[in-house]
């Protein structure tokens, strides 16, 4: 069967597909075809006679490899390539320990736990060292294991991870060290191995046993590995290691986007495939360009986006689809009213596309609370993808209950909700209390109350919510004044992401005086999307968007603190990670793309409207590329008009020009110091109105993006700092 590889592919494809030897690594941009290139490179590489049986194919799942192997089928008539070996790495890893465990010392075999196992291995060890007992705040058996996993495939030591990402179980440190150290023993003692064993000891077999790699590399001709820029350290060295020791230049494919390389947290690193041409000297960088998804005023907006990269494999997305229509930046008043104008947008886009067509995007989960609420107002389906739904997230209707029990004492639902958080109090008390509140029983409460002190608070605290007319705000601050330490002895491992969840749930509440119209919007679930798809608008976090596509892509909370998150405003790296996570969400759109950056946050630590400031990497973005609309007091939105540069000449500023957008007025303080200043990445410097600053970022022609501590992320004129 003759396959067409001129015409099939373009130019850049057909390059991937048709170089068969030596390292290359192609590059490939979002939307542009990457599938379609391995699928070819693998059935050219069976025509021009390499065996399948030497063909390596790793991938991150084992649906990816199937797809791509029966694609290739396809092209050839239908030949067999079930011999090329592979998979995921860890399949591929656990192919080849089963073969030779006993040179590790699993004389008697090994084998592979799942995660429930694992939870019981754990139990055992927590038992034997009688760790835990009785101290309902020690961390979960789940996320002991997730903060294990996260130390191994990052590489860091536990006491990292955990100052890191889980600073709230600090205390702990000491004994999930000691807890780990027997759950290891334990794995040896029974010859279990975990999911992250088998990368790990697939690395010390090759290393420890160079007859065993030898073997294992002579077998293999050409390497093939998707989805390069996901890969953490161990995996980059299991890709080296499985080249022919010696071999200056293997036939090792990559194939990846830096630009798409989201994961850190989990462990992958970006400098994998940034590194991979400095690993295998001689690489053919390919660059795959073409984008079949995106209009062109969509790349333009993610051309500008990967601009603003440091350190990066330099492309331009382009396309065929030619629309006149540029991006949208929409500037709401507040993030509550972002939710009214997102949805309103969603509604308007609805008239043209199926709603299944629709996502809405947000850095983190709790971001789209205040839409789940408005979308739930007018009727509108949603799925939710990454993150808790907001009405079905525990410590939300731990608190919504008290309201509702201050609304209607017979609430039993409510009763048994709020109840199920006393200590001692089971399905059936929770029953005899509610009767007794019914009929008035004082007797047998004052009798409960006695026994649980932890029953007469929360009483008291429906007292209250039943004798004071309140606002649903007020409501909730003084429930809150309860329920924070019920969730922290509840939620031992995640209370600080469920009190950002409550935060918004305070926001929420003020756009209501009275609590009986917040509750019956709240109360009201997400009208149920039908199983046909075309019956639900998609929210998700950009990391599970990450690899899907929508006609109509909408961005929310464009702004510092919250897309970059304020954690990553302090780390460059991270900084750089939350950039490349925006790009992934603007290539999500096929048609149309609305960023929405609100200019005031609500506060609950000030409990008052704090200005915000756009996102920092939407500041960076010429103003032609995008149409700027801003919230009007009359309703609506409208279209902002920029003025037109003067242009200056060569080497002056402008004088008296206003900043651009993202510069600071401050920026037109007294000069400081020359403009010959030349600073390197991580120079500290000063400002006379931000004091000591760390540079983050030179952007040309003539300012510095300097992170200034207490005031955030800045871009200003060089002119006007000193360097120190």
């Amino acid at each position: 069967m003759h396959i067409d590889y001129q015409n099939d592919l373009n130019p850049a494809q057909h390059e991937a597909a048709t170089t068969l030897d030596g390292p290359i690594l192609v590059i490939a941009g979002a939307g542009s075809g990457k599938t379609r290139t391995i699928v070819y490179r693998l059935a050219r590489l069976v025509e021009s006679g390499v065996s399948p049986a030497e063909i390596l194919l790793l991938t991150f799942t084992r649906k990816a490899s199937s797809e791509m192997l029966h694609r290739a089928e396809g092209l050839l008539g239908h030949q067999g390539l079930g011999n090329v070996r592979g998979g995921t790495f860890h399949g591929f890893a656990y192919s080849l320990l089963k073969q030779h465990a006993g040179l590790l010392g699993f004389e008697r075999g090994a084998t592979v736990m799942d995660r429930s196992d694992g939870e019981e291995i754990l139990s055992q060890a927590k038992d034997r060292l009688k760790i835990g007992k009785g101290d309902r705040k020690f961390p979960k058996r789940a996320t002991v294991l997730g903060l294990y996993s996260k130390s191994r495939n990052k590489e860091l030591t536990l006491e990292q991870v955990l100052r890191q990402e889980a600073y709230h179980l600090g205390a702990y440190e000491d004994d999930l060290t000691r807890l780990l150290e027997e759950y290891e023993r334990i794995k040896r003692e029974c010859g279990l191995l975990d999911y992250d064993d088998l990368l790990f000891l697939l690395e010390r077999l090759l290393t420890e046993h160079p007859h065993v790699r030898e073997a294992v590399t002579s077998s293999i001709s050409h390497i093939m590995v998707d989805e390069y820029q996901d890969t953490n350290l161990v995996q980059a060295r299991l890709v080296r290691l499985l080249t022919k020791p010696g071999d200056t230049s293997p036939n090792v494919m990559a194939v990846g986007d830096d630009a798409q390389s989201i994961y850190a947290f989990r462990g992958a690193n970006v400098r994998n495939i940034l590194d991979f041409p400095k690993i295998f000297q001689g690489t053919r960088v390919i660059k795959l360009e073409q984008n079949y998804r995106s209009t062109q005023p969509i790349l333009e907006l993610t051309n500008a986006i990967l601009d603003g990269f440091r350190d990066k494999f330099a492309k331009r997305l382009f396309s065929e689809r030619t629309d006149s229509r540029l991006p949208e930046h929409v500037l709401p008043f507040s993030d509550r009213s972002q939710a009214r104008l997102v949805t309103a947008k969603v509604t308007e886009l609805a008239r043209t596309y199926p709603l299944d067509q629709i996502a809405v995007l947000f850095r983190a989960g709790y971001q789209s609370y205040h839409v789940e609420v408005e979308l739930n107002k007018i009727g509108l389906g949603f799925r939710k993808y990454g993150g808790i739904k907001f009405s079905d997230a525990a410590h939300i209707k731990d608190v919504l209950a008290c309201l509702r029990l201050g609304q209607n004492t017979s609430d039993l639902p409510a009763w048994q909700r709020i109840l199920g958080n006393v200590p001692g109090i089971g399905p059936k008390s929770a029953q005899k209390i509610h009767h007794a509140a019914m009929i008035n029983d004082q007797a047998f409460i004052k009798a409960q109350r006695a026994k649980r002190p932890a029953l007469d608070e929360l009483l008291r605290v429906l007292d209250t919510l039943r004798t004071q007319v309140m606002r649903p705000s007020t409501a909730i601050t003084f429930v809150l004044e309860y329920y924070q330490p019920v969730l922290r002895e509840k939620f031992p491992d995640d209370y600080p992401r469920r009190e950002a969840g409550l935060e918004e749930l305070t926001q929420i509440s003020l756009s209501y005086d009275d609590i009986p119209a917040f509750l019956g919007d709240l109360s009201l679930d997400s009208p149920d999307a039908e199983e046909d798809r075309g019956q639900a608008v998609t929210l998700s976090t950009v990391h599970s968007a990450k690899g899907l596509e929508w006609d109509a892509v909408l961005v929310i909370d464009l702004v510092e603190d919250r897309f970059p998150s304020r954690h990553a405003m302090n780390d460059n790296d991270d900084f750089e990670e939350e950039r490349r996570l925006l790009y992934v969400a603007c290539t999500r759109a096929r048609d149309s793309l609305t960023l929405f950056s609100p200019e005031t946050l609500y506060s609950r630590e000030l409990s008052a409207t704090t200005p915000a400031r756009v996102s920092p990497f939407l500041q960076d973005i010429p103003s032609h590329l995008m149409s700027r609309y801003r919230e009007q007091f009359t309703g609506g939105v409208g279209l902002q008009t920029l003025p037109t540069p003067r242009r200056a000449p060569e080497g002056t500023s402008p004088q008296g020009s206003r900043p651009g957008p993202g510069e600071d007025f401050a920026a037109s303080a007294p000069r400081t110091s020359s403009s010959t200043q030349t600073p390197v990445q991580g120079t500290y410097c000063r400002h006379k109105i931000f004091g000591r600053g760390k540079v983050v970022q030179r952007v040309e022609p003539n300012k510095y993006k300097i992170n200034f501590p207490g005031f955030g992320l800045k871009l200003i004129i060089e002119d006007f700092v000193e360097l120190e």
